[in-house]
């Protein structure tokens, strides 16, 4: 308002000197006039806004018992287990999940618990949804070795899917995945707590990244460079624990401190809660400790819960600043129907025939997911 009170001013001046005799006068007031200050309000005044969405889903731990259910004449076809949850994830501008099984494929003899090795049709079903981008780095990143691991990655890329985590030689490696939409570049990274004991190859520590605090700090300074806001997946925490430890805790803290905007957590395999976490410089970043399960063959309750992360990202430029903001965290808590062909529904649709007591579980995990974040939206 004060900006177009003095352009206003501005203009009245201009005119009188036009219509008066007296013009040295008038130059005179207008002289008086600060421009600066005129030119600065219409700087500050003047800016651009951009926004995007982003969304993340947790385990796609692919049992053997759920290939099977899949399977059909000429392959396997993973559609009919996502597709009541399909539309939640390709309407976003970029969407990225835990891929905890390899791909590697029907030509390396497919395999379930405890070393697997996944169709590569799952990738298919992943593009469908139109997930953007996979995090390899997991406790069975190298369950069947370093051919499953290198098939995998060329259907990924194949696909056109980016992946982090696990790599095909230190170049791959140090190139930081940036995804741009909408101006506003997004950078991610994965690392995960280890591999269950598989040792990793001698000289081949590109295969998997593993948490080291050193190498974090690397990696997440070189994607500060190149991007508006840092993601990272992490692999850690107590398996079927429904709150963080200590571990992940402390983890978050220190990745947010050296600039991370977003954690995604995984390996629970059940949800843990969302967090807003302060980094030592007032920074506030998102945190979700462990997204749970998306599409597994795992049984018990929590286990077959998991969901859909959204936050919207905005970023608003004028000459002189640049504002990134986290805003409008929202979830979709789903579960894995493996009575129903492991198909994945979201819970607020769920019925009493096909989970009984459906709501008052549905209730119960809003109250878990949100108890650090009572503003958490949910998806009605």
């Amino acid at each position: 308002m004060r900006y177009l009170k003095r352009v206003i001013l501005l203009m009245i001046v201009i005119l009188l000197i036009g219509c008066s005799p007296n013009q040295e006068k008038q130059v005179q007031l207008l002289s008086e006039i600060d421009v600066n200050v005129v030119m600065k309000d219409r700087v500050d005044w003047l800016q651009e806004t951009y926004e995007i969405t982003i969304a993340a889903v947790g385990d796609l731990l692919i049992h053997d018992r759920v290939y099977d259910q899949a399977r059909t004449e000429t392959g396997f076809d993973f559609m009919p287990m996502v597709s009541q949850v399909q539309d939640y994830l390709t309407e976003v501008d970029i969407a990225t999940a835990n891929q905890e099984t390899m791909i590697g494929g029907e030509q390396h003899g497919l395999s379930g618990y405890p070393q697997f090795n996944s169709p590569q049709e799952v990738g298919d079903m992943v593009k469908e949804l139109d997930i953007d981008l996979v995090n390899l780095a997991n406790n069975h990143t190298l369950d069947r070795g370093e051919d499953v691991i290198h098939s995998a990655l060329d259907y990924w890329d194949e696909l056109g899917i980016p992946y982090v985590g696990s790599y095909r030689d230190n170049k791959d490696k140090n190139t930081i995945r940036v995804i741009e939409k909408n101006n506003i570049a997004v950078s991610f990274l994965g690392y995960s707590y280890g591999t269950n004991g598989m040792p990793i190859p001698d000289g081949k520590d590109h295969l998997i990244d593993l948490i080291d605090q050193e190498q974090i700090a690397q990696d997440v300074a070189k994607a500060k460079e190149i991007s508006d806001i840092v993601v990272m997946h992490l692999h850690f925490g107590d398996e079927y624990m429904r709150m963080p430890n200590t571990f992940q805790t402390e983890l978050v803290q220190y990745v947010v401190d050296q600039g991370v905007d977003i954690v995604y957590g995984h390996h629970p395999h059940v949800l843990q809660p969302v967090d807003w976490v302060e980094s030592e410089t007032g920074k506030t970043a998102f945190v979700i400790y462990s997204l749970g399960n998306f599409l597994s063959g795992q049984d018990q309750l929590y286990r077959q819960i998991g969901g859909i992360m959204e936050l919207t990202i905005t970023k608003e430029v004028t000459s002189s600043t640049e504002t990134i903001r986290l805003e409008s965290p929202r979830f979709l808590p789903t579960y894995v129907d493996i009575h129903d062909g492991y198909r994945i529904f979201p819970m607020k649709d769920l019925t009493n025939d096909r989970l009984a007591g459906a709501d008052d579980h549905y209730q119960e995990i809003k109250t878990h997911m949100s108890q650090r974040m009572p503003e958490l939206d949910f998806f009605e």
